[in-house]
């Protein structure tokens, strides 16, 4: 069915709008990727005990958030993101200006979170709104691409404001609330979509089992990952601030190639042959993170295991092709968000027990401890291998 000429300035204005307020999202995010770790440092000393903790009211919204978007489902998709950036900008704004006392900040903690967790899976959904079918990877790419470039430019600008113009944390926390405010506003003001009369709130099915699985692994991966490989520059290589906030600048700005990319594949590939490349991919990166350190000098070591941190945060990016598959196999359009909601939910149970489980492994393992935390992610990204070549052979029979 062709679009009227309405219809489609419409869908340009929006798809615009949309670009925008993923912009702005990116540059409010620059604050928490680049301040957050030293703000909690320089006004919390915290030890290791409190820190650990800190990623319960962290992860929890990730948790929740598929009964967040269900309870607020009459909304629709962009006005429930739109809500989400509001209360991330409100509780970033807080986390700048509340005294110093631990359990206030667990609290705006988890405000800030439930925003930003709430938008994972909308922001999916209402990207691929805007493309055609098979040519969803290059629409949520270039979305993608931009939140990252504008993550990237902000990082650096915030680089420079704390070391030359002595920038404070209320400044930088309130700009970043400044960001997320503007973000909700331009998802304000796309054009309102047709609500359903009775919107599916929540969705649980076993049609979508592997992609429930898919979560599960992927929960395990991402804290693998985002816990163990940057503890194990830090605790075993002794890197400094320097070396990490470099190693998330080459991170980020290859992302800005690497996302639409990595959407172009999974529209000429599926999203089935992209799963399974990423699952081998990360056995290979997990066997390098084992036995880089045993088996080759300490220096030559220290760059392998640098190069595994960027190559993996950069595979990330494979995210979204998981989204592309939710939207492959649903049944019926009205249980995508609520799908994806729910996939968030279930690689957060992941999130909130590993990284408790591993650190204690890895204390009682002494020096060997990343070995046998690696070794275990590479057995999780094995049963991703089975999980993507199922998914493979499903598609062929179809």
């Amino acid at each position: 069915m062709f679009q009227s000429r309405n219809e489609q300035l419409n869908n340009s204005r929006d798809f615009k709008l949309f670009i925008l307020a993923s912009v702005f999202m990116g540059l409010g995010a620059c604050v928490n990727s680049s301040a957050f770790n030293n703000y909690l440092h320089d006004r919390y000393a915290l030890d290791m005990v409190r820190r650990t903790f800190l990623e319960i009211p962290r992860e929890m919204p990730g948790f929740l958030v598929s009964l967040f978007v269900g309870l607020l489902a009459a909304l629709g998709d962009i006005r429930i993101a739109g809500l989400a950036q509001i209360t991330a900008s409100l509780g970033m704004l807080a986390l700048g200006w509340i005294p110093p006392n631990y359990v206030l900040m667990l609290g705006m903690l988890f405000i800030y979170s439930s925003g930003t967790h709430v938008y994972m899976p909308l922001g999916n959904s209402i990207g691929m709104s805007f493309s055609e079918t098979g040519n969803e990877g290059r629409t949520l790419g270039k979305i993608q691409a931009s939140t990252t470039l504008a993550l990237v430019l902000g990082a650096g600008a915030l680089l420079l404001a704390f070391k030359y113009l002595n920038l404070g944390y209320r400044i930088a926390f309130t700009l970043g609330s400044l960001c997320y405010a503007v973000s909700g506003l331009f998802l304000f003001s796309l054009t309102p979509r047709p609500k359903a009369k009775n919107p599916t709130r929540f969705v649980f099915s076993p049609a979508y089992s592997r992609f429930y699985l898919l979560s599960i692994l992927y929960g395990a991966r991402k804290q693998l990952f985002l816990t163990f490989g940057p503890w194990m520059l830090v605790d075993l290589f002794k890197q400094p601030v320097a070396t990490m906030s470099l190693l998330f600048f080459v991170v980020s700005t290859g992302n800005v190639i690497m996302k639409p990319a990595v959407g172009r594949w999974t529209d000429r590939f599926g999203p089935a042959r992209i799963l399974l490349a990423e699952a081998l991919f990360t056995i290979v990166i997990c066997l390098l993170y084992a036995f880089s350190p045993l088996l080759l000098p300490w220096k030559i070591a220290l760059v392998v295991v640098c190069l595994c941190y960027i190559a993996d945060q950069m595979a990330d990016s494979v995210s979204m092709t998981r989204a592309i598959y939710v939207k492959n196999i649903v049944k019926k359009p009205e249980d995508l968000s609520p799908t994806l909601s729910l996939g968030i939910s279930i690689d957060h149970i992941i999130s909130m027990v590993l990284p408790v489980a591993g650190s204690m492994l890895w204390l009682k393992s002494g020096s060997r401890g990343y070995t046998w935390i690696f070794l275990g992610g590479a057995v999780v990204a094995l049963i991703n291998v089975a999980v993507s070549l199922g998914i493979a052979k499903k598609g062929k029979s179809r």
